[in-house]
């Protein structure tokens, strides 16, 4: 499967110099946020894909204007076509405004969608706007990492935490990915063409198959 990443600034290549079958191939677009809200409505309508979002704490414009053809995904489980996908958008808070969060907000938004990731066996991707603590964020306070995210990965393992937030302009030491246990942290500002594997469920056997299975399993005699 083919996911176009989109973060913090719209691209020309995308966007003013569009030229048709730029964004043939892909299967969705996921954005983490500080985009306008025109950018989203022009990829969803070229590229007849879905595309899922949440919010960067800029863009309190969606408040009132949210991109038409898109959906929201913050704070739900998104199944697409088998890939399970988590939204949880906003910054650390470094100042009043909408779409910023204390880790304390963070971490109860974190414990409401957590039964969802749990009813729907695990989270493939999660997107946000703000990186893990430590793991792809700066070290200035608006863009410092949220703790909370760092301990979401380790309860449920996610293929991917892809972000936004922090520019690679930032510094030169700032990586476009780094890896942290079972999962790779993306920075997707710009964009960026994700080709992933879509997990595939386990089957479970049928009732026969079940029964058969506890008959021929050796026992242990004692």
């Amino acid at each position: 499967m083919k996911i176009l990443l989109i973060a913090d600034e719209e691209s020309k290549y995308l966007w003013d110099y569009y030229q048709p079958g730029r964004l043939s191939g892909i299967d969705c677009i996921l954005s983490c946020g500080d985009l306008k809200q025109e950018y989203l409505e022009f990829l969803v309508t070229m590229s007849g894909k879905p595309l899922y979002y949440v919010h960067g704490n800029h863009d309190t414009g969606y408040e009132h204007y949210p991109p038409e053809g898109c959906d929201s995904a913050e704070d739900t489980l998104i199944n697409f076509n088998g890939l399970r996908i988590l939204g949880l958008g906003g910054c650390l808070r470094y100042h009043p405004g909408t779409y910023q969060y204390s880790e304390k907000e963070m971490r109860a938004r974190i414990k409401r969608v957590s039964r969802l990731i749990r009813k729907a066996g695990g989270v493939d991707i999660i997107i946000t706007h703000a990186p893990p603590r430590g793991y792809g964020d700066a070290p200035d306070n608006a863009h410092r990492g949220f703790e909370c995210f760092v301990r979401l990965i380790d309860e449920f393992h996610p293929m991917y935490l892809i972000h936004g937030h922090v520019h690679q302009s930032y510094g030169d030491r700032l990586p476009q990915s780094v890896v942290y246990g079972d999962t790779t942290v993306y920075n997707a500002v710009g964009w960026h063409i994700l080709d992933i594997d879509v997990p595939q469920p386990a089957v479970r056997p049928s009732g026969l198959g079940r029964l058969f299975s506890r008959l021929m399993k050796p026992r242990v005699c004692k």
